[in-house]
């Protein structure tokens, strides 16, 4: 039995990916005895150009059910079944992923069948699901729906059986990804990790740290290091002789110490976070008839960003959400290249700056309180967050635009006065990252707690 699936999802960084629609077909060999359908709420943005390609939007998505109502149903449609999936590597780890955040580990035996193809139908130029099936004549509907696309699956995977004469090809493609067996030494590390916000240190024999991280949830985390098989993961593995952590209670905390501790220690396994972690920024400049621009653009150290980001794509993901929620002209941020009016004032979503119709001191006023906003030039803030226990909260000081370290208070005692917040303030380097790293933070959370001094 075969449940042939295709799942949409909500794009962004690997592993952090959302479904937002899923179809599952069960199938005998011969024909569908079952099927489910259903569009769900990701609980997170959908990246722009994925929008573009699937025509699944937010809004669509708001009162759809969430994946914890469905799972049930996917595990039962699936149970005893192969999964069949085109590129399945890819929809097998989505799946499993949004099991994982659910704490159940979900196992099936998995067939691809990109793989079939090109040992069963060899010789063709592409392998996506639209040009194989448009090559051998598969109607598709719906392309880049859940749908559509595993209906088109079916077709192709029916052809495939029958192309499989011996049906031994079809029997050496089946996938099944095992259950790793964790070391016993590995696993009294993990027991006593304890499940905090904090900073982890892993650290080899003779008591050097190969690997920093940090964590929500840090037993967790060191348990995924140690179950998991990548390169990375089984080098750690094969030299850890301990953990260490510090607990921070506060996400933002965690991940300002981490950049500042890989900087220091620099471990052998955080090669990539030695590196500067942002790629692009947001710069503003005026044009010629008076209007705030904005655009997006590589760091370079020669210009003064407003605010970073980690790629070309959370940049624009940015830029998409801050034009309609200040009902900025998409032409003036960027985000419609045209030398008329932009599409947003075609359905009247611009008030006009894009043909001089608002007035460029009206129209900058938004502009201004999103640089303001974003912006760490001249500021002098205390970002408060969680602290280690209940009656606790973290400070992170901003002093004049400059990152000056964090500390912790009770809350039974009001900081009001700077001098007392600054005795109990850790200082930390400022520089990019640190910077690049609370304003994305801020961006992501905002109903955090920011006082101004």
């Amino acid at each position: 039995m075969y449940a042939i699936l295709d799942i949409e999802t909500t794009g962004g960084k690997y592993n952090e990916e959302g479904i937002t629609e899923i179809a599952v077909y069960k199938y005998d060999g011969h024909k569908i005895v079952d099927q489910f359908i259903s569009l769900i709420n990701p609980e997170r943005d959908i990246q722009p150009f994925v929008v573009n390609l699937t025509g699944i939007n937010s809004n669509m998505l708001r009162n759809a059910p969430k994946f914890y109502e469905l799972a049930k149903r996917v595990v039962e449609i699936t149970q005893n079944c192969i999964l069949v999936a085109h590129n399945a590597k890819f929809d097998y780890r989505v799946l499993r992923t949004e099991f994982k955040r659910l704490g159940f580990d979900f196992e099936r035996e998995t067939l691809c069948t990109v793989e079939l193809s090109k040992r069963l139908i060899p010789g063709h130029t592409s392998y996506s699901l639209g040009k194989l099936t448009r090559k051998l004549g598969i109607p598709i509907s719906n392309r880049h729906r859940a749908a559509g696309d595993a209906q088109a699956t079916v077709k192709l995977f029916k052809i495939l059986l029958d192309k499989d004469l011996d049906k031994t090809i079809i029997k050496e493609s089946i996938r099944k990804e095992p259950r790793r067996q964790v070391e016993p030494k590995l696993l009294d590390i993990i027991e006593e990790m304890p499940s905090i916000t904090g900073v982890y240190y892993i650290h080899k024999e003779n008591g050097d740290i190969i690997y920093i991280g940090k964590s929500k949830n840090i037993k967790k985390r060191i348990n995924q290091h140690f179950s998991s098989d990548n390169r990375k993961s089984k080098k750690i593995q094969s030299l850890v002789s301990a953990v260490t952590y510090e607990e921070t209670g506060s996400e933002l905390v965690a991940l300002l110490k981490e950049s500042e501790e890989i900087k220091r220690a620099k471990p052998i396994f955080n090669r990539a976070l030695r590196r500067n972690i942002f790629t692009h920024g947001l710069f503003s400049f005026k044009d010629n008839n008076g209007y705030i621009n904005f655009k997006v653009a590589q760091v370079n150290g020669k210009e003064r960003p407003i605010t970073t980001f980690t790629n070309l794509q959370s940049a624009k993901s940015f830029i998409s959400r801050i034009t309609e929620e200040h009902n900025l002209c998409q032409k003036l941020t960027g985000e419609y290249k045209t030398k008329s009016s932009c599409f947003n004032y075609t359905i009247k979503k611009c008030n006009g700056a894009c043909v001089e119709e608002e007035l460029p001191d009206d129209y900058n006023k938004r502009k201004e309180y999103i640089i303001k906003n974003h912006s760490f030039d001249n500021k002098s803030i205390v970002i408060v967050d969680r602290g280690r226990a209940v009656d606790e909260r973290s400070a992170i000081l901003i002093e004049n635009g400059i990152f000056k370290g964090f500390g912790y208070f009770n809350l039974n005692y009001q900081i009001n006065n700077i001098d007392v917040l600054e005795s109990l303030i850790t200082p930390m380097q400022h520089n990019r990252d640190s910077q690049h790293i609370i304003q994305s933070y801020l961006r992501k959370n905002k109903r955090i707690k920011i006082i101004r001094l």
